[in-house]
């Protein structure tokens, strides 16, 4: 059961991705946006990091989902480098996408690396 659960957030993230850069994004990006750091570049760069951020954070509910039904040893361990990679990939997306503007790298960064110190020395 929960595997299903699992593959239905795989496809809603890919769906979110791609239906959320079709419809929604492209045609956001045509109206006026707020100017922030000097040009709606940023703004449109955020806006799109964010929404998939949404994605990732959906593949990892699947990863955990995925875990979850399978339990073994290690469980907190597995869950806990779910949570880092998460965090890791959040923070690329948002350095990549705003080459480093928006902080938040920092933040994700830091959660990613705690979460992995913990699943190792645990």
């Amino acid at each position: 059961m929960l595997n299903t659960g699992a593959l239905l957030a795989i496809f809603l993230g890919l769906v979110h991705s791609y239906l959320g850069e079709r419809y929604i994004l492209t045609r956001l990006f045509q109206r006026e946006l707020p100017k922030l750091l000097g040009s709606d570049w940023f703004t449109k760069r955020v806006l799109r990091f964010a929404w998939h951020l949404t994605t990732v954070a959906w593949w990892g509910f699947a990863g955990i989902l995925f875990i979850l039904s399978n339990s073994g040893e290690h469980l907190q361990k597995q869950i806990l480098i779910v949570i880092a990679v998460v965090f890791l990939v959040s923070g690329l997306l948002s350095a990549m996408f705003t080459k480093g503007k928006h902080i938040s790298w920092v933040f994700f960064w830091l959660i990613a690396g705690l979460s992995f110190y913990v699943a190792m020395n645990s």
